[in-house]
């Protein structure tokens, strides 16, 4: 029940479980070559369904939409609406769920963090929501689904 719920308030915050795949795909392919837009998917789904990821989701989203309707305690609220670029727990969060998948979560979440491309960049830059969880939350989701298939590429060299 968990998984569809996080799957229902990532869509209507305006996140599709497609769009985050996108983002896998676009990490991944350099290094899988024959890789499928719906193995992406896939891997989405699979992190997606882990319930620590479900529980720091429905977190980030709830503290997003409190920020929005002025909910927030000050100083929190402030800085929330600010964005500000050293409040830090919002990357924490998604750290939580990259730290599933090892260090290569890790080194996307960077990466993502930095670049901020496709769903990342557009809640990112949304002026009329605030998105200062969610943005890192999915960029998290991404980063992980993306370390799940590096960890399980049948290719990758084995040193047994």
């Amino acid at each position: 029940m968990t998984y569809e719920l996080a799957e229902a308030q990532l869509r209507r915050r305006g996140v599709s479980l497609e769009s985050i795949a996108s983002i896998v795909y676009q990490l991944q392919l350099p290094y899988h070559p024959g890789l499928k837009e719906e193995e992406c998917l896939d891997s989405v789904k699979s992190v997606l369904g882990k319930r620590e990821v479900q529980y720091t989701l429905f977190t980030g989203i709830a503290l997003d939409e409190l920020a929005e309707k002025r909910q927030l305690p000050e100083p929190l609220q402030a800085i929330l609406e600010a964005d500000e670029p050293l409040y830090g727990v919002d990357e924490t969060m998604a750290l939580g769920i990259t730290s599933l998948f090892g260090m290569i979560g890790l080194t996307s979440l960077g990466y993502l963090d930095k670049v901020k491309p496709g769903i990342i960049g557009i809640l990112n830059d949304q002026t009329d929501s605030i998105h200062v969880f969610l943005d890192d939350l999915v960029a998290g989701i991404a980063a992980a689904a993306s370390a799940r298939i590096a960890h399980n590429n049948e290719n990758a060299k084995q040193y047994l």
